[in-house]
């Protein structure tokens, strides 16, 4: 009978800190590893102690950490060749980390014994087991990472499976077969883990992947369908090179689709707030087309699709997103159908059903926008005007005559704007500190009198795209804003021959949605 709870071993860390442009804190690390204690990861992977003044300052308080789910780990190499275990700076600073699991790691790959360590065989199997049965008479779990064991697998069976023995005998409750070079195809971790499983049944199996190849996952899930029941990865797939197995896709796969437990009760919810957390703090980009927690996992453009998923989400969402956290999202461009306007019009979806002209002039009017470069999809408050434009609904609280910019000789840009609102018309001036911010101070210094909840609103984000850029400096521009009143936030965009023109129509909608919105 199968194993149904599979051990997840977080590396974050550690490894994941050894991608490209990633670079934690100590105070980082805290709130990463409190991020995943709360979503229950087994183990939690803090570094390699004494590596790095940081790793140390993180282990010293890591000693005062309440972990409520996880348990932390060390990690280090085995005892240097021809050394003295008790006497292995390495092997001292993973005892002096004080955590209950001790990961070590060690050759598997005789290549690896000849050209990096530089020892026997023999000799390597001792840096192995002296190793294991010293943290082990010091009263730690230890871990063992059979490093390269795959591609020394194929090189040499005999004697990868002879380091595997060394760690068991001298007794590492785990030992995790590592595809380090990434290399490996699926069938091969699945055929050599059953075989790993068989020779050693007392032993728990783990896997360690890393994605080279863009299998890392794939051969995680062969591992635990082939025996194995402990994983270790990374959360958004973080580290060296290519990376290792991403967290995100592994957990789910293993919950939801292959029936392995592998977090507490109605944690799996978190995942996509974890995963989009640990890259707020680690400052990047998150992926938004990631399977499972991205923003576009579960996000409709296609007519066709719309109309289905509407119907029944299944059609086209391989699993329910509220599952993992996330959402379902319709998606509004050139390739939508009338479905996407009644799934997308927050509020008016049945009106437009009632009035199907007006959701084909809505639709219509989309992709003539959507020709001339403008893009809804991260623009949720202008598709809402132009939905309630389209219905006659849309309240006209002051009309744009015209506006200027003028840089003087210091540099500093002066907005003139002239508008209607009801029948009193409008002309002020503001200076700012760019074109934009000129054009934003100046128009709320014409409108607030007349609507002082304006006072609230604050454009707190401004993106803007060059659609040709081709034609140099006369190519058209793409401008998105968004806007808070500090409970609600909102983005709109603008399109023009220069960012002045796609600046003030963006910044004119996101006070126009507000006042709409009745905020």
């Amino acid at each position: 009978m199968k194993d149904s709870f599979v051990e997840i071993y977080d590396t974050t860390l550690r490894d994941g800190a050894q991608g490209e442009g990633l670079a934690y804190t100590v105070e980082d690390k805290i709130k990463i590893a409190r991020a995943l204690d709360e979503i229950g990861v087994s183990y939690i992977e803090g570094g390699w102690p004494g590596a790095n003044p940081k790793d140390v300052d993180f282990f010293e308080r890591a000693k005062s950490i309440s972990l409520k789910n996880s348990s932390f780990a060390a990690f280090g190499s085995t005892r240097r060749p021809n050394g003295v275990v008790g006497d292995d700076a390495v092997v001292q600073g993973l005892l002096a980390a004080e955590t209950p699991i001790v990961t070590i790691f060690g050759k598997s790959w005789d290549f690896h014994v000849d050209i990096a360590l530089k020892t026997t065989l023999e000799e390597n199997l001792r840096m192995i087991a002296e190793t294991v049965s010293h943290l082990k008479s010091h009263g730690r779990r230890v871990f063992y990472d059979a490093e390269h064991f795959f591609d020394g697998f194929r090189a040499n069976s005999e004697y990868a499976l002879d380091t595997i023995n060394a760690a068991v005998q001298a007794g590492a409750e785990t030992v995790i077969l590592c595809d380090t070079n990434g290399g490996s195809l699926p069938e091969q971790i699945a055929e050599t883990v059953e075989l790993v499983k068989s020779r050693f049944a007392r032993a728990r199996i783990g896997i360690h992947c890393h994605n080279d190849s863009e299998l890392a996952v794939a051969n995680s899930l062969a591992a635990v369908e082939a025996g194995a029941t402990h994983v270790q990865g990374v959360f958004n797939g973080y580290g060296e090179r290519c990376g290792n197995a991403n967290l995100c896709s592994v957990i789910p796969n293993l919950e939801l689709k292959m029936g392995r437990r592998c977090l507490p009760e109605d944690k799996l919810k978190l995942l996509t707030h974890t995963s989009r957390y640990i890259n707020e703090v680690a400052n990047l980009v998150p992926n938004e087309r990631a399977a499972f927690v991205g923003r576009s996992a579960f996000a409709h453009k296609g007519g066709i699709h719309v109309s289905a998923v509407s119907k029944a989400k299944e059609t086209y969402e391989h699993i329910n997103p509220e599952d993992v956290g996330n959402e379902t999202r319709v998606l509004i461009s050139d390739q939508s159908g009338v479905s996407n306007i009644r799934f997308k019009a927050d509020g008016l979806g049945d009106e437009f059903t009632k009035n199907p002209d007006a959701a084909r002039r809505l639709l219509s009017q989309l992709k003539v926008l959507e020709h001339e470069g403008y893009s809804f999809e991260d623009a949720e408050a202008s598709f809402q005007l132009l939905a309630l434009g389209a219905l006659g609904k849309r309240k006209h609280f002051f009309e744009p005559i015209e506006y200027r910019i003028w840089i003087g000789s210091s540099g500093d840009p002066e907005a003139v704007v002239r508008l209607n609102v009801g029948d009193v018309t409008v002309h002020t001036a503001s200076l700012g500190v760019g074109p934009a911010h000129a054009l934003d101070q100046a128009l709320r210094k014409a409108l607030t009198p007349h609507y002082p909840q304006i006072d609230r609103f604050h454009l707190i984000d401004f993106k803007v795209r060059i659609l040709d850029g081709e034609h140099a400096t006369a190519a058209k521009t793409r401008v998105h804003v968004e806007t808070s009143d500090g409970e609600r936030s909102w983005n709109t965009v603008g399109v023009g021959e220069n960012i002045i023109a796609a600046s003030w129509q963006a910044i004119v909608e996101s006070i126009d949605f507000g006042l709409q919105m009745g905020k």
